[in-house]
């Protein structure tokens, strides 16, 4: 099978910021929501969101199963049109099980993308990780996106407007997508293939371990602090700057610039050894979050560009490690169960975010995020030496 068209992986990193944007419009809206719905804080409506990435784990298994049995095209497809659709939907809602109903259906399509989508994408790609690394650019920036536009379009229509017109462009782009990508001549898993690392069965269980372990870590981190920024935006600038356009355009800047890590690390990953470079970042990560517990205003946002680029940029090793130690026919398959298990567990983080920051405050929460940071480490350090797999076992 020849490389994707150019056009084709345009669309394939677009999905990608949709698939971010749409699961986190929610939490850049939830304070206009609340009010609208007669919460009397956005902490009481923020777990009305928890279902829509409890279906973006578990919807994982199945979506990467029928990428690999079904086609990824015909996925992809499904996806454009299926994340518009619930995005209309929950334009619609009018009271918080509607939202939250509406909520879990852009979820269950949101799965499909991660075990679909970048397989796909890397299936016949000549450098994975700076692949993985312009992908997981694109991926972030849709948070970027999310922050910024819902905010526009918060202070300019109304936060049912931030879902509509999101939704319909995604179905543009589904309509695009069937057009210009090729239909598969044969479903993935029917094709030859292999691992570009091949490893011992036993050395390749932990290596699966390892790939769920810091994917659940590194969800919990990505999802505690992409749905909790914005709240913490507004409560450590308030007295300096209090409009809602003007902080997410803060925090559009900050994942802006932080998602240029992932470019940076896609790239080292192609160059150097996998187990050093990902615990570097990891370890990293733990100073950030500290400081970030107790800065106000500016310094906040100082922290913050440092914890979230470290934090994206910890985010291409998990599919890179896919990408070099599993068979392409299964990719999907095995991409589905870790993200199954990973988002799952980690979509705990928005059902509990609001009644942590609620009980125990943000600093609270941000010295707990380092320990999940140094857990992350600790894991890391379990991944295989992959210098003396290369001197002891053939590669394919």
């Amino acid at each position: 099978m020849r490389q994707l068209d150019t056009k084709v992986t345009l669309l394939l990193n677009v999905a990608h910021a949709i698939d971010h944007m749409f699961l986190l419009i929610f939490a850049a809206s939830v304070t206009t929501i609340a009010a609208e719905f007669k919460f009397s804080s956005w902490e009481d409506l923020m777990p009305y969101g928890a279902g829509a990435f409890v279906l973006f784990g578990l919807g994982s298994m199945p979506s990467g199963r029928l990428g690999d049995l079904w086609g990824r095209r015909r996925m992809m497809v499904l996806f454009f049109f299926g994340i518009g659709a619930a995005a209309l939907l929950t334009s619609l809602a009018q009271n918080a099980w509607q939202l939250a109903a509406a909520l879990g259906l852009i979820g269950a399509f949101a799965s499909i993308y991660h075990p679909v989508g970048i397989p796909m994408l890397v299936q016949k790609a000549r450098n994975p990780g700076a692949t993985i690394g312009l992908n997981g650019l694109a991926g972030n920036l849709g948070v970027a996106i999310a922050a910024l536009l819902t905010g526009l379009l918060i202070k300019w229509i109304g936060w049912r407007a931030a879902f509509a017109i999101p939704g319909a462009l995604a179905i543009l782009c589904g309509m695009l997508f069937a057009r210009i990508c090729p239909e598969e001549t044969e479903a993935p898993s029917k094709r030859s293939g292999g691992a570009k690392i091949a490893l011992p069965p036993a050395v390749l269980a932990r290596a699966f371990t390892v790939m769920t372990a810091t994917a659940v870590t590194g969800s919990l981190l990505f999802n505690f602090t992409t749905n909790g920024n914005p709240q913490l935006l507004s409560e450590r600038f308030r007295g300096v700057i209090e409009d809602p356009a003007m902080l997410g355009a803060l925090l559009a800047m900050v994942y802006a610039i932080a998602s240029v890590a992932q470019v940076v690390v896609g790239r080292l990953i192609d160059r150097v050894a996998l187990k050093p470079l990902y615990l570097s970042i990891t370890l990293l990560q733990i100073p950030l979050l500290m400081l970030a517990a107790h800065a106000q205003s500016w310094w906040l946002f100082a922290a913050l560009l440092g914890v979230m680029t470290f934090i994206f940029g910890a985010i291409p090793f998990t599919d890179a490690m896919v990408v070099r130690y599993v068979d392409d026919r299964m990719r999907s398959r095995i991409s589905g169960m870790r993200l199954a298990i990973s988002f799952t567990f980690s979509s705990t983080a928005v059902w509990l975010l609001g009644p942590l920051v609620k009980g125990m405050g943000f600093s609270a929460l941000l010295w707990t995020l380092a320990l999940i940071a140094a857990c992350t480490s600790v894991v890391v350090l379990l991944l295989p030496d992959e210098k003396a797999i290369r001197e002891s076992v053939p590669q394919s």
